[in-house]
C-alpha cells in the first residue's frame, strides 16, 4: 500500500504553526534575534502568500460555489499585511513605531490564517478528493520554490504574480544573499 501524501491543507496548516509560532518569537525577542525571527516571518509569509495566490486560490475560485467572494476577502487580507510588512522591513525592530505596527499585523496575520481554515480550506477539503489535495500539495511546493521571499503589495492574483514572481523572486534572492553575506 503506498504511503499517503501530504495533503495541501495540512501543508499550509502546518505552515501556519510555524507563522505563529514566529510571531511570537518577534514578540519575545530583542535586538538581532527579533530581526532574525522577523525576517523569517516576513520569508516565509512571502512564500506561503504567493503559492497561496498561485495555486490554492485560483482553485477555490473554479471549484468552489462563492469561491470567487472567498478568495476576494482573503486576497484583501493579504494587501493589507504585505504593505504592512513591506513597511516594517526598514524601521528598526527595538523601536516603538515597530513594536505597534508589528502587534496590528500580527493580530490581522492571525485572523486571516484563521479565517483560511474555517472557511477556504473548509472548502477544499469539501470540493477536492484526497489526490486532488496531494496534487495541490505539490503545486504549492512548486510555487514557493520559485516565490519572492518578501512582501510584494499589489500582487495578489495569479496574474499579478505571473508578472512579478519571476524578477521579484531573482532580486529577493539576490538581495538575501548579499544581507547573508554582509552579515546583515
Amino acid at each position: 500500500m503506498a504511503e499517503k501524501q501530504q495533503d495541501v491543507v495540512e501543508l499550509l496548516e502546518q505552515q501556519h504553526q510555524q507563522i505563529r509560532r514566529l510571531l511570537d518569537d518577534v514578540v519575545n525577542h530583542k535586538g538581532e534575534e527579533r530581526k532574525q525571527a522577523f525576517q523569517r516571518v516576513v520569508r516565509l509569509l512571502a512564500v506561503h502568500e504567493t503559492a497561496e495566490e498561485e495555486v490554492v486560490h485560483p482553485y477555490v475560485r473554479d471549484h468552489v460555489e462563492g469561491g470567487e467572494q472567498v478568495v476576494k476577502d482573503r486576497t484583501a487580507e493579504e494587501k493589507s499585511a504585505k504593505e504592512v510588512l513591506s513597511r516594517l522591513e526598514d524601521i528598526d525592530v527595538d523601536s516603538s513605531e515597530f513594536h505597534e505596527k508589528f502587534a496590528a499585523v500580527r493580530q490581522d496575520i492571525l485572523a486571516h490564517a484563521e479565517a483560511e481554515e474555517k472557511s477556504e480550506f473548509t472548502h477544499l477539503r469539501a470540493v477536492a478528493d484526497q489526490r486532488g489535495l496531494e496534487g495541490l500539495a505539490k503545486a504549492v511546493k512548486a510555487a514557493e520554490a520559485v516565490a519572492p521571499t518578501h512582501p510584494h503589495p499589489g500582487a495578489e492574483s495569479a496574474a499579478a504574480n505571473l508578472l512579478v514572481t519571476p524578477v521579484a523572486s531573482l532580486i529577493d534572492r539576490t538581495k538575501d544573499a548579499v544581507r547573508a553575506a554582509l552579515g546583515k
